[in-house]
């Protein structure tokens, strides 16, 4: 649905730090569809269409909840991130919060989303009818500390679904299987360059077989099958790659550890083996899902 080869970017001055809004719109713009195959397939696995009920954790700028949204679903999205809630906004509520709109006014189909800060309580759908899909499309297991904020978030979201609903959890696949991986290394050696060594959250570690299912035992949830959905990478140029990346967050212990200039830089080179003569980037990668009951 996506094309996953994006357009090219304007470049950036890359010595100068990246404010909110800029690395949300590079999420928005560069990143963020690299992930609309695994949209795709897990809609697919799960039977996505009008008699959906969905709540997305972590909806980001909002590309995800468009696409179930294009299939039918009611969707309602939850993130702590403002400047990338703003742009979903922008993407699924173009004119007015139909939320604000009394309970009896026509409601058009395209308009079947609205979102949320994190901090308030979620409630049931705008049609007062409880979840029957939770997704959590922010992939984990591939920076340390990733999943802490997590398991609460799907503790306090059970008791909103629908006995017996599907939750789906998403992560990296294994790091031989992911091309980025070897680029996310830069990230760990940097973060370790400094002295002493960083050692806050948010730094890059490799993904560990059972990071989806041991979140799913600390929520409380019943495993009931999985799959893996090729997701590659494909940049413009260099430039696009390296601001997509970073805008991940993946690199934000690097680049506390020493300056984003730097972090730019190595990125860059280690993107080298992932360049192709017309100067584009490509990158295969493997992502996981589990899906779970309440």
């Amino acid at each position: 649905m996506t094309p996953t080869l994006v357009r090219n970017q304007p470049a950036a001055d890359v010595s100068a730090p990246a404010d909110a809004g800029t690395r949300a719109r590079d999420w928005a713009e560069i990143q963020e569809r690299m992930l609309a195959p695994l949209y795709e397939a897990v809609y697919d696995r799960m039977e996505v269409g009008a008699a959906t009920r969905m709540l997305s954790l972590g909806c980001g700028s909002g590309l995800a909840m468009l696409v179930a949204a294009a299939r039918g679903a009611h969707v309602t999205g939850v993130d702590s991130d403002r400047e990338r809630l703003a742009l979903a906004r922008a993407r699924l509520l173009p004119e007015a919060d139909w939320d604000d709109a009394p309970a009896h006014s026509p409601r058009p189909a395209r308009r079947r989303a609205r979102l949320l800060e994190d901090g308030r309580p979620a409630p049931a759908d705008a049609d007062g009818a409880p979840y029957n899909l939770v997704t959590v499309f922010e992939p984990i297991g591939c920076a340390a500390g990733d999943s802490e904020g997590l398991v609460p978030a799907l503790r306090s979201t059970v008791p909103l679904a629908v006995r017996g609903a599907s939750v789906v959890l998403t992560g990296w696949g294994p790091p031989e299987r992911c091309a980025t991986a070897g680029v996310l290394r830069v990230a760990a050696r940097l973060a370790e360059s400094a002295r002493p060594p960083r050692t806050d959250p948010g730094r890059w570690r490799p993904t560990l077989r059972d990071d989806l299912e041991d979140v799913a035992a600390r929520a409380g949830l019943k495993p009931d099958g999985s799959g893996r959905v090729s997701c590659p990478f494909g940049y413009a140029d260099v430039n696009s790659a390296v601001r997509g990346l970073l805008s991940t967050g993946l690199f934000d212990a690097a680049v506390r550890a020493t300056d984003r200039s730097q972090v730019e830089k190595e990125v860059a080179e280690a993107l080298h083996p992932y360049r192709r003569q017309d100067g584009t980037v490509w990158m295969p990668n493997v992502f996981r899902y589990l899906v779970c009951v309440t």
